[in-house]
């Protein structure tokens, strides 16, 4: 009995955001292809002879006219489909030269960013947006018993920092303080244009109106759907392939995966280090923030071994 093998697609696309990173380019593909009328990110299949960057410069030249100046690894997604694996090879193009326009009579068109989910989108590309909309550095909030100073570490993070996006973590506080807790937050947050996630029980965002809820590791493995709805955020605490892989079932928007380094708080659990934290992110499919021992100063190695950026607590709680 033969067993078909599936041919291998490698595709490199751009997700190009305007100079005010409010905006991104999204193209339109021919009606005469695969999803064709569905919206896409541009780019295209690669040579043989051309690594991901080569390739692309290449097609958004072809295909828009504009050349890259600057640019950097967002994702990379493995996609299967009845007769073909995909690779997408994603760049955040954060510079180029001239203005772009369909050099093949496609339509092209910039979006807000939060507008991205009202347009079709190839299966395929879904993790993409997910990607664009996220910021590269996660802070998870300390344990501070006092409000004030926890309220005054949070505004200092948002305001000089430029977090964006905050997981409220707060395990020594019994439900009614949590509450509270949450609602400061969110106040504070949505002050700054931050998300929040909520490091609790899902059904608390029917008392606090938070972006999303981050799901330990205990709590992801134990559930068998998504808690929340798909308008809200939905992240979760991952160590290994196998949690990576539940959180993906379950339809994970983002996940953590730790610890990279060994981390004062965990001394007995061993690091993931960077080649082993590497291959689990290739076969992710969703965005994923590099933790344990993380500092500003990993963001861009972590970026470059496909991390969407890093999350911390110590380095950002200050």
């Amino acid at each position: 009995m033969s067993v078909m093998v599936k041919r291998r697609v490698h595709v490199a696309a751009a997700a190009m955001i305007s100079a005010d990173q409010k905006q991104v380019l999204i193209a339109r593909r021919p009606s005469n292809v695969d999803h064709g009328g569905l919206w896409e990110f541009p780019g295209g299949k690669l040579a043989p002879y051309e690594t991901g960057l080569e390739g692309l410069k290449r097609e958004l030249h072809e295909e828009l006219g504009v050349e890259i100046v600057r640019a950097r690894p967002l994702i990379r997604i493995h996609h299967e489909y009845p007769d073909k694996h995909i690779l997408l090879d994603v760049w955040q193009v954060q510079e180029f030269a001239g203005e772009p326009f369909g050099r093949e009579g496609q339509a092209v068109r910039w979006v807000p960013m939060e507008e991205l989910a009202n347009y079709p989108f190839p299966a395929a590309n879904l993790p993409i947006l997910r990607a664009v909309m996220l910021p590269t550095d996660y802070l998870i909030t300390g344990e501070e018993a006092d409000e004030e100073r926890f309220e005054a570490l949070l505004e200092r993070a948002l305001r000089e920092d430029g977090i964006r996006l905050v997981q409220l973590r707060a395990k020594e506080l019994d439900t009614g303080a949590y509450l509270a807790r949450a609602e400061r937050a969110l106040a504070l947050c949505r002050q700054h244009g931050a998300r929040l996630v909520l490091n609790a029980d899902p059904a608390l965002l029917d008392e606090v109106d938070a972006d999303g809820i981050h799901l330990t590791s205990e709590r992801l493995m134990n559930i068998d759907r998504r808690p929340i709805a798909e308008s809200k955020w939905l992240s979760a605490s991952t160590h290994d392939q196998a949690q990576l892989s539940k959180a993906a079932v379950l339809g994970c928007d983002f996940v953590t995966l730790s610890p990279l380094r060994t981390t004062p708080s965990h001394p007995e659990v061993a690091p993931l280090g960077w080649h082993d934290f590497q291959q689990l992110v290739e076969r992710a499919g969703m965005p994923v923030f590099a933790l344990g021992g993380m500092t500003r100063f990993d963001a861009n190695h972590a970026r470059a071994v496909g991390a969407q950026g890093i999350a911390s607590i110590r380095d950002f709680w200050k």
